[in-house]
């Protein structure tokens, strides 16, 4: 596949970006690089080779997840500015509109 001027302007457009003239070079040469690493990708006999589905060998390695009350409701409370019984009032930042 060859890069174009007229590939890179789509590409352009279909990501929003603008490139000057020396934007359109250093992309160019950029996208030539990637398409050589394919290529170069495409070479390597991964016959046999099965397909990688994880990163790591380690499945489920999160910690159990525990209910434990890190704070009593009362001492989170006890400082805030503006409180209703068991919440903590804030000032509405979306308005709605009819």
């Amino acid at each position: 596949m060859e890069i174009t001027n007229e590939k890179i302007e789509q590409l352009a457009h279909l990501a929003r970006l603008e490139f000057d003239a020396q934007g359109k070079v250093n992309i160019k040469k950029d996208l030539e690089n990637i398409l050589v690493l394919c290529e170069k990708l495409n070479e390597i006999d991964t016959e046999g080779i099965e397909p990688l589905i994880y990163m790591t060998d380690t499945q489920n390695n999160v910690r159990e997840d525990l209910l434990i009350e890190s704070i009593a409701r009362t001492d989170a409370l006890k400082n805030a500015p503006k409180k209703d019984s068991d919440y903590f009032r804030v000032p509405k930042v979306i308005e709605k509109s009819i």
